[in-house]
């Protein structure tokens, strides 16, 4: 709970700073009529709305389970990331729209420099914040927060290409090139805003992690112990921060309650040590069967049947399977 707190709170800073910039941005529009720099001033709209929604599935994920959410309440942040995600896309064809305008409709520039100078301001703390959110995103497995961040430093990024061409067009005077300018940058907000929903869809419809399933099996194949004979049918899903993790794990069969719990619970303690505290784990237990003793290196087992052969590394493909696993299958 103390990681959501502190999402939270800063999820509150990006709104508060959401609101700064865009008041920037529409004075540095106001003195320049460049719609270019109304680009920017538009995805800082996006940015406000963005932050309020973003906000406010940080605070309703961070809500405890009940009696209607017994997962808890963290899927809320995939819906938010995908009303974000959308919204920045329209901002996109909105900009593009505007773009086209300017073109069949030109109109004079004025004071680019004071412009540059308010625009760049906003560029370097959009930054600043959206490393902020990505990184305490992670560190937490916020969707709604790392959202945030990527769209913010999206936002640096535009920004900064949008500075580069208005130096070019203070320099040379072709101010043909803010409408042309403008048109480029969409296209990169349009795809971010794209990126954006499709995570959320994929978190919404459970898909695999490809890459948070790479690092746990990884984990679990540098870290295992004697009695963790196999592993199988592993899932994880992902509730906002908290993942729940499911497998069934292969124990010597004569173990009591007692043992095989201790080893459950040192599994479960290397998984938390590595991927944080915010974690649900539910693993059931399999005695081994008499083929189990082949891919067995407990050396001191009292019934062994068959001498060992041949370790089987836990890979994405295997750990996945619903199938306990023989040497045959290699």
């Amino acid at each position: 709970m103390e990681a959501a707190q502190r999402n939270i709170r800063i999820q509150r800073m990006v709104v508060v700073v959401a609101f700064v910039l865009l008041a920037i941005k529409l004075t540095a529009y106001f003195l320049t009529n460049s719609v270019a720099i109304l680009t920017d001033a538009l995805e800082s709209i996006v940015n406000v709305v963005a932050g309020l929604l973003g906000l406010y599935s940080l605070t309703i994920s961070a809500r405890p389970r009940d009696k209607d959410h017994p997962y808890g309440h963290g899927k809320i942040e995939f819906i938010s990331s995908a009303i974000e995600g959308t919204m920045i896309l329209l901002a996109g064809l909105l900009i593009i729209y505007e773009s086209v305008q300017a073109l069949i409709d030109p109109h004079t520039l004025q004071q680019l420099d004071y412009g540059l100078l308010l625009i760049s301001f906003t560029a370097a703390i959009n930054f600043v914040m959206g490393t902020i959110c990505v990184r305490a995103g992670r560190k937490s497995n916020s969707h709604a927060l790392i959202a945030s961040g990527k769209h913010l430093q999206t936002d640096t990024y535009s920004t900064l290409g949008i500075i580069v061409g208005l130096l070019v067009i203070y320099f040379s005077n072709l101010q043909w090139l803010d409408s042309f300018i403008a048109i480029l940058f969409s296209g990169i907000i349009i795809l971010t805003g794209y990126k954006i929903i499709r995570q959320s869809i994929a978190g919404i419809m459970d898909e695999t992690d490809q890459e948070l399933l790479v690092k746990m099996v990884a984990t679990l194949n540098a870290n295992r112990q004697e009695n963790w004979i196999d592993l199988h049918n592993l899932r994880i899903i992902k509730f906002g921060p908290i993942l729940h993790l499911d497998a069934h794990l292969t124990q010597p069969w004569y173990l009591n309650l007692h043992d095989a719990h201790k080893d459950i619970d040192a599994l479960a303690s290397l998984v938390r040590k590595e991927f944080g505290e915010s974690l649900e784990l539910f693993i059931h237990s399999d005695g081994c069967l008499e083929f189990s003793c082949k891919i067995c290196n407990k050396m001191n087992c009292p019934v062994r049947q068959h001498p060992f052969e041949k370790r089987i590394e836990w890979s994405i493909e295997n750990i996945s399977s619903n199938h306990k696993h023989e040497i045959n299958t290699l």
